[in-house]
């Protein structure tokens, strides 16, 4: 099983030079850690940071200078600071290559549940509808199984709609898996975990192919 550290690692394997990457709240924000040496890489949080760099040292903590999810952060070399209106005119114009956020469930049409729970406290819609309807390359990172042990990957997503049809890529604790043609399709499994128990914890269509190899770091 990854922890939230591994799991930031394995998504920024999937980073590419020159890309403009969204980073969501949660274990999304920690990819900013990972961004391999030498990839000239620009990290945007929608609340009108491009450029967004590492988490700060105590020395260069600067309690103004945050991201998306109210946490201090650092600013790299290039970056620049503008208002929302400007950060989400860049989502909704397309012009973020990647997107990285967390879900509470997936389901095996590409849909996305993020964004509330009902019963429960809300903190916010924040810009996660605006970032699936604006990006075409996006990864969910989150657990596999909610605290209850129930499967996040579903047939049909039963929490309120973030986005519809626009998830291909979802990397989990347990697995690194891509929707396609209606179904989950295993890619890769995390060191240690069996695709049985993978299987066992996914309730939508799984299709495993015949060698699924376990996630490198």
């Amino acid at each position: 099983m990854l922890t939230r550290e591994q799991m930031a690692q394995r998504v920024a394997q999937e980073l590419r030079d020159g890309d403009y990457v969204n980073l969501g709240i949660g274990i999304p924000t920690l990819v900013a850690n990972y961004v391999p040496q030498g990839m000239d890489v620009m990290l945007q949080s929608e609340n009108g940071l491009l450029g967004m760099g590492e988490f700060p040292t105590e020395a260069e903590l600067d309690a103004d200078m945050i991201n998306a999810g109210k946490q201090t952060v650092t600013a790299r070399l290039g970056a620049a600071i503008f208002d929302s209106a400007q950060s989400f005119a860049m989502i909704r114009g397309g012009h973020v290559d990647l997107t990285v956020l967390g879900a509470f469930e997936v389901d095996v049409a590409g849909n996305i549940a993020s964004w509330m729970i009902p019963g429960k406290l809300v903190k916010g819609m924040g810009g996660a509808m605006d970032l699936v309807a604006g990006a075409e390359n996006i990864i969910v990172v989150m657990t596999h199984a909610a605290k209850n042990g129930e499967s996040k990957l579903l047939p049909r997503c039963t929490l309120p709609l973030t986005g519809a049809n626009c998830i291909r890529r979802v990397l989990t604790d347990l697995a690194y898996l891509e929707i396609e043609k209606g179904a989950f399709v295993l890619r890769e499994r995390a060191p240690g975990v069996s695709v049985e128990e993978i299987v066992a914890k996914t309730v939508g269509e799984l299709i495993v192919p015949d060698h699924v190899p376990e996630m490198r770091f």
